[in-house]
């Protein structure tokens, strides 16, 4: 059956139905995190464990999935892209209800962090190969999008969800509700329409090889904000002298090097790769990823600052917090709907560059509206700018780096595109992370030492403590800590005003970074086609 063929029984069936199961999908794959990081301190007492605990969880969510996408991909195009997609819903929901129920840490690692994990490494490549098989050419812009457009709402709206289901009744009904919505989308998966597997063989060697450097690099990144990334911190642990972090993205890059030219000599003697390296070479399929990874670095460092925020600095509830990012929702999914139906043949790399520079504009808005005197009114501009420019890219991203190959390579393109994703949130979250806490800290003991109001021993003393970095502290927070340390009033005023100087100025420069990475963006849109996906000027 051919792709024309494909898409039209599906529009006939009901492409709108098609278009929600694979969009409610994107949006469970990602709500996840966003829901636990507002609910670690609710969570860990529930399964009496403490916050390293959970963040340990979160970090082996992502480890998991970051490591099986490409592998996935792979397992996907052998048995089928609906059945590797129901598959790893299956998984993904027995996942859920285990999270759900879960009494202690262990279960919680069991259900969340692995479960889970593998079962968004089967689906979410299956999701990019779906859309190409069930909607023509031309259809699929605005299908992407709005699947995108999903995933970008569930981090946005995530605070809303884990804040009002901590708030009101428990943050498990969270993983119930989702255990809900994977039975509805297996009861209607037959109208999603699939294409035969594909006759092939899983390569081993590449997927352990894959799997191991993949895993090194993103487990680097994400302990990077407690080990330090090249020189190791006072209280974080050393390997020869330096940060294990260094290490470990060292040898991952070498061991992803080993596995591309593993790939290429079994491409080269004519067997079945993992993961075809000539793809890798394709100018618009790597173009495509490229921006998927840009986009994602710039998204996941602002989604990191700007929480911090309204939560820490204005100390709003993570239910205020969640709502106060809503406008950035609503201008995604608009801006994610309207282009493709408004202007159908736009040219891409116009679209692409269009959105970059807005969300720069909005970007630039929350580096000049962090004052003394800000409040969350002031979050509410830039949120729309970055939302428009977001859904700008999540219109055209996912057609041009499809369109790139030929159809029944979409899947192996499905795992490459959520490898580039979570790659760049993972860089994204720490490199701001580490910006914004070395900044605090180099602001904070610059803000004592030159304190007149702080006394000499607690300017000698604050110095030593803060060497290996600051803690983002609320307001609140701080004052109950130096109560409880015995520091006096007028001293402890002078701390707290040395405080609230710090964290905007680390907030400044972590968006002036965020701004840099999206002009740095700019730069591979030259790759990006300036014909639209299903054009008829489109070149074969």
């Amino acid at each position: 059956m051919g792709d024309g063929q494909v898409a039209g029984s599906t529009t006939q069936a009901g492409s709108g139905l098609v278009l929600t199961v694979l969009a409610s999908s994107q949006f469970l794959m990602t709500l996840d995190s966003s829901v636990m990081n507002v609910s670690m301190a609710t969570v860990a007492e529930d399964v009496g464990t403490s916050i390293t605990g959970i963040q340990t969880a979160i970090t082996l969510y992502t480890l998991v999935m970051a490591t099986l996408m490409i592998t996935g991909s792979k397992v996907g195009s052998m048995m089928g892209r609906r059945r590797a997609f129901a598959l790893g819903l299956v998984i993904y929901g027995a996942g859920s209800l285990t999270t759900a129920l879960a009494p202690n840490l262990a279960v919680l690692l069991i259900g969340w962090s692995f479960l889970e994990g593998v079962g968004a490494a089967l689906i979410m490549p299956a999701i990019v190969a779906l859309v190409a098989t069930n909607f023509p050419a031309q259809k699929r812009p605005a299908a992407y999008g709005l699947v995108a457009a999903a995933g970008a709402m569930a981090v946005a709206v995530g605070p809303l969800i884990g804040g009002a289901a901590t708030t009101f009744a428990s943050w498990r009904y969270v993983f119930v509700g989702e255990v809900v919505i994977v039975v509805l989308i297996l009861l209607v998966l037959s109208k999603v329409v699939d294409v035969p597997p594909s006759k092939s063989r899983l390569d081993y060697v590449g997927s352990i090889l894959s799997v191991v450097g993949l895993g090194m690099i993103v487990f680097g990144v994400l302990r990077s904000s407690e080990w330090g990334w090249v020189q190791a911190k006072p209280d974080g642990p050393q390997l020869v002298g330096l940060s294990p972090v260094v290490w470990l993205l060292i040898v991952g890059l070498l061991v992803v090097y080993g596995f591309l030219r593993w790939e290429g000599r079994l491409a080269a003697a004519g067997k079945e790769p993992l993961l075809d390296p000539a793809m890798l070479r394709n100018r618009e399929l790597s173009g495509g990823l490229s921006m998927f990874f840009a986009q994602f670095l710039v998204q996941a460092g602002v989604f990191f600052a700007v929480p911090l925020f309204l939560s820490v600095v204005l100390e709003l509830s993570a239910l205020e917090t969640g709502v106060r990012i809503l406008p950035l929702s609503a201008a995604l999914v608009l801006a994610a709907i309207a282009i493709p139906k408004l202007l159908p043949t736009a040219n891409p790399r116009r679209v692409v560059r269009v959105g970059l520079l807005v969300m720069i504009f909005g970007i630039l808005m929350l580096v000049a509206g962090m004052d003394p005197g800000a409040n969350a009114a002031v979050v509410m501009i830039p949120m729309l700018f970055m939302g428009f420019g977001l859904g700008c890219l999540s219109s055209q991203l996912g057609a041009v780096t499809v369109s790139a190959v030929p159809d029944d390579r979409s899947t192996e393109v499905g795992g490459l595109q959520n490898t580039a994703t979570n790659l760049g949130a993972s860089l994204g979250t720490a490199l701001i992370g580490s910006v914004l806490i070395a900044t605090l800290t180099t602001s904070a003991i610059a803000g004592i030492e030159n304190n007149p109001a702080v006394p000499v021993s607690v300017q000698q003393q604050a110095s030593t403590d803060m060497a290996s970095g600051v803690p983002f502290l609320s307001t609140t927070q701080l004052r109950s800590a130096l109560s409880d340390a015995g520091v006096d009033e007028s001293t402890a005023d002078a701390i707290v005003n040395v405080n609230e100087d710090a964290r905007l100025d680390a907030l400044r420069v972590a968006f002036a970074v965020a701004a840099l990475l999206a002009i740095a963006a700019l730069f591979p849109t030259a790759r990006i086609p300036r014909v639209a996906v299903g054009d008829k000027r489109a070149t074969s």
